[in-house]
């Protein structure tokens, strides 16, 4: 019924670029807050970025200042805009989506997107 579905991984050098956004479809009522985590091998799944429907943003202090998180509400997309890449990001990211109900709130995930940088 909700389906989230990735995209824009990939490898890149170190202090490169890369975007990914992750797109939420089905059935929804409204979403509330959108975000993107990320795991390595052998590692406990960290929060990178989390964005409200007000806008409002969180980040890890492994990112901030380097990552920007956004939203386009219209289209129920979640972007990640990834900067200055290190080898330390290198990692599954997985997107996460709150869908909200009358009732109830559900989390959903994306299939995750793997994001290598080289030295």
């Amino acid at each position: 019924q909700v389906q989230l579905v990735e995209s824009g991984g990939g490898l890149v050098q170190a202090g490169g670029s890369l975007r990914l956004a992750c797109a939420t479809s089905g059935r929804i009522f409204s979403i509330s807050t959108m975000g993107w985590y990320r795991q390595a091998p052998g590692k406990q799944r960290e929060l990178v970025a989390t964005i409200t429907s007000g806008n409002v943003t969180i980040y890890a202090d492994s990112v901030k200042g380097r990552f920007t998180i956004s939203r386009d509400n219209a289209k129920n997309t979640v972007y990640l805009q990834m900067n200055s890449l290190k080898p330390e990001d290198t990692a599954v990211y997985y997107c996460n989506t709150n869908v909200r109900y009358r009732w109830s709130n559900m989390d959903y995930w994306g299939q995750g997107t793997q994001v290598t940088v080289s030295s």
